[in-house]
């Protein structure tokens, strides 16, 4: 993904970007999550209608992972949960559903996980961050498990 307002973030705000030149959210999440091996691919914003940026927006995301795990991990659902709320924080903005594929780097599906746009509203006053944790990796769906159990 580039910053020159064409590609996939600019479905995810682009062009919504401040007049100080505020990057928008997929260009931020995608530049902190390549520190952590996760390579963003695709970023949309799941209703059209809805502005970009605006609280509750719930999110589509796909990454590829730079790892020899077959499978989701915690610590990358950690680290896309983490970088989504700094951001989330540093713009005073509240994201809504968050629905996640994870790629290996070959696009082969590792897995799928999601977060309820009510666990990002409760988290912090009656849902714990450890509680928080716990619901969404009960939703992690690791591709190779699924297709190895049928």
């Amino acid at each position: 993904m580039t910053d020159d307002g064409s590609g996939p973030e600019s479905d995810l705000g682009a062009e919504n970007e401040s007049e100080a030149g505020e990057r928008s959210v997929a260009v931020t999440l995608e530049n902190r999550l390549m520190s952590h091996g996760l390579y963003v691919t695709d970023v949309r914003w799941m209703a059209e209608t809805e502005p970009p940026g605006d609280d509750g927006a719930g999110i589509e995301l796909e990454y590829e992972a730079v790892s020899e795990a077959p499978a989701v991990t915690s610590d990358e659902v950690g680290a896309v949960l983490r970088t989504l709320l700094t951001i989330g924080d540093e713009r005073e903005w509240t994201p809504g559903r968050l629905e996640v594929t994870s790629l290996t780097t070959d696009g082969d599906v590792r897995g799928w996980w999601y977060v309820e746009r009510e666990w990002f509203e409760r988290l912090g006053s009656d849902l714990s961050q450890v509680e928080f944790s716990e619901r969404v990796l009960s939703t992690v769906k690791n591709y190779r498990h699924e297709r190895d159990s049928r």
